[in-house]
């Protein structure tokens, strides 16, 4: 299995990682071990950290859990309230990701996948393709009801303990979803669990993407 490192970002400057979520606890769920790896390790790493829906609790769920996850990371926390399921009928997500262009250079886009069955999740994704158009992108999954896991072809292994830290943080900063069927430490880790094993994770332990689109700089050099 072919394995590739995220290094520097341009001219040497930090790895300059966008992390995309419509909701509180969205990037969470869907790549907060890796975050959690990128923030330990020994790379320069900036994250710019944006949450298109969190108003009233989740508001302050969001902020308390982006500070955790960031915890020694150079980090840009961006939380927006658009309404939560209104999003493919609000034109100013559009231009919040006008603003977002204008000011924000990412190495690596980290967001929703496109076959993902929650509205707003399509959306917050298509606007990434359609803003930032010669970048990195890797959709990230979040298990959910509707049943729309697929067949992810990039995998972050990671450590066990970034795994529990994440499961850990997510229930400890997201009470308001505590009373949820599907919010439980145990199905978090169980889908880690399951990528890690497709991908042979040393670890036994992994997180999913899609990557859709993305060029190798072998011949060019």
């Amino acid at each position: 299995m072919l394995e590739l490192t995220l290094e520097r970002g341009r001219e040497g400057s930090p790895l300059s990682i966008l992390a995309l979520g419509a909701h509180a606890d969205d990037i969470e769920i869907g790549c907060g071990a890796t975050i959690l790896a990128l923030a330990e390790s020994q790379r320069p790493v900036r994250v710019t950290w944006v949450v298109l829906s969190a108003s009233g609790d989740r508001e302050a769920e969001a902020h308390a859990s982006a500070t955790s996850f960031l915890d020694g990371v150079e980090a840009d926390i961006r939380l927006a309230s658009f309404r939560d399921a209104f999003f493919p009928h609000d034109s100013g997500v559009k231009e919040y990701f006008e603003g977002l262009k204008a000011d924000v250079e990412p190495d690596l886009i980290l967001t929703h996948a496109r076959h993902d069955l929650h509205q707003d999740h399509r959306v917050v994704c298509e606007l990434a393709w359609n803003t930032f158009r010669d970048h990195p992108v890797l959709e990230y999954e979040i298990p959910k009801y509707d049943g729309d896991l697929g067949a992810p072809n990039v995998f972050s292994p990671v450590h066990e303990r970034h795994a529990r830290r994440k499961t850990e943080l997510l229930v400890e900063h997201f009470a308001t979803q505590r009373d949820k069927h599907w919010f439980t430490e145990d199905l978090f880790q169980g889908l880690m669990r399951v990528r890690g094993m497709e991908c042979r994770s040393p670890t036994g332990f992994a997180e999913a993407f899609y990557g859709r689109k993305l060029r190798l700089g072998v011949g060019l050099g």
